[in-house]
């Protein structure tokens, strides 16, 4: 019986485990790209609207708010469908939305399909429940920081590149109102065919897909052997039980919270605070983003080794360093008084932040292999809740320096609760228990 995998074969698709792998990294890609492709448009779009600072922050707000209940349902949904037949079906769903806002009119309506757009970013739950369940515990945590990172950079890519679409579009002689609703839909037709792809070249785990299982009897372990939940609503309230699920939230929603707050408003930010270009915002705010291809990839691979050279409580205290360097980091960028340095303090920060992202997720196959889903789930949605808590402060500061200055001391504040995560013993006590769960 096919097993999951303890080594990645980077440049091979011969296997389910490196199918799922490249796929959900690609899909997650593609998802990002049509989750933050009106970012980098904002100017634009903030002109033909009218847009007051309020208004754009209800927009960055919408963009993430719903991702946390679908996130919350997205994990329990693959322990009870499936990973491929959740992931499929959001491409699908989600695609609808990226289309739509294409042909919004209004403020009012624009905001309707960012609020609907948001949905993809439950993506990452399903890429990360995909590679979890695919690899064992001596690559899991390279694995999944991997797949999310070159996924993640589908952000960053969509900062670079959407201005040069509408630009080429322009150079063309399309005009600007039509140039951004042109653009927008190339990431809505991506979405389909990653879809399709999708849906014919995986399966949900080493053994096969799961309702082939379940019709053949063959029982669908969700980490600890004979003692998976059905799915569904079991796995969403195991993990919900569990103390430690819900300090990761609050850590996650720390880091990747960040990330997606820097995403939305980095554009906006160079060109109002330091009177950039659309294009040379959206270069400089692409950085951050693209960092993401090697950064989140590099926070699981160190927390891999240092896990093997010691304890799985070397994975917690590598965490919380790197979130003590992103509060730091952070801080310094909301300081910065010349682009130069600006750029320089997002990239420092943003390395923190990404490999802060990819030593979260490295532990989350530990917390809880019977409930999976559910805490996959859970983790995730709190990083919109942060992102989302990030959008009501800028709000209410009306001013996004001051809004980066307090956000760098609540980061410094949040990563007490990686300590805290260090202070149960439900896995320290138990590492080989932990490890023969997962394998």
């Amino acid at each position: 019986m096919a097993t999951k995998a303890n080594t990645i074969a980077l440049f091979s698709i011969g296997t389910p485990q490196m199918r799922a792998f490249h796929l959900t990294w690609m899909a997650f890609f593609v998802c990002f790209f049509a989750w933050f492709a009106c970012a980098p448009l904002m100017p634009i779009i903030k002109g033909e609207f009218g847009l007051t600072l309020a208004q754009v922050a209800n927009i960055n707000i919408a963009a993430v708010a719903i991702t946390i209940l679908v996130r919350l349902i997205v994990g329990p949904m693959c322990d009870r469908f499936g990973p491929r037949k959740a992931y499929t079906g959001l491409l699908l769903l989600g695609a609808i939305p990226v289309l739509g806002v294409a042909a919004s009119q209004s403020y009012e309506s624009f905001l309707f399909f960012r609020l609907g757009i948001g949905a993809v970013g439950a993506s990452f739950v399903i890429t990360q429940y995909h590679t979890s369940v695919m690899f064992g515990p001596k690559v899991v945590g390279t694995a999944n920081a991997a797949a999310a990172g070159w996924g993640n950079a589908g952000g960053g890519a969509a900062q670079a590149l959407m201005p040069l679409l509408v630009g080429a579009l322009l150079m063309l002689g399309v005009s600007e109102a039509l140039g951004w609703r042109v653009a927008l839909l190339v990431p809505g037709v991506l979405m389909i065919v990653m879809a399709g792809l999708y849906w014919k070249f995986t399966q949900d785990c080493p053994q096969g897909n799961y309702d082939q299982m379940r019709a053949a009897g063959i029982p669908i372990e969700g980490g600890k052997a004979g003692h998976a939940p059905a799915g569904g609503w079991e796995s969403f309230k195991a993990a919900s039980a569990n103390h430690r699920v819900w300090l990761l939230f609050v850590t996650y929603g720390a880091c990747f919270g960040i990330e997606i707050f820097i995403h939305n408003i980095a554009a906006v930010y160079y060109v109002d605070h330091f009177k950039l270009s659309l294009k040379e915002a959206g270069m400089a705010a692409g950085s951050f983003g693209l960092l993401a291809l090697f950064a989140r990839a590099l926070g699981g691979w160190v927390s891999d080794k240092m896990a093997i050279r010691g304890t799985i409580n070397s994975r917690v205290t590598l965490l919380f360093v790197l979130m003590i360097g992103e509060g730091a980091g952070l801080l310094w960028f909301a300081k910065a008084d010349g682009v130069a340095f600006a750029v320089i303090a997002m990239l420092v920060f943003g390395l923190f932040t990404h490999m802060a992202c990819g030593a979260t997720y490295a532990l989350v196959p530990f917390i809880d292999s019977r409930a999976l889903g559910g805490v996959a789930g859970i983790i995730g949605a709190g990083g919109n809740v942060g992102a989302v808590a990030a959008g009501f402060l800028m709000k209410g500061t009306g001013d996004i320096s001051q809004t980066l200055t307090i956000l760098s001391g609540l980061v410094l504040l949040s990563a007490l609760c990686a300590i805290a995560v260090r202070l149960s013993a439900a896995v320290d006590d138990r590492p080989a228990a932990v490890n023969n769960a997962v394998a």
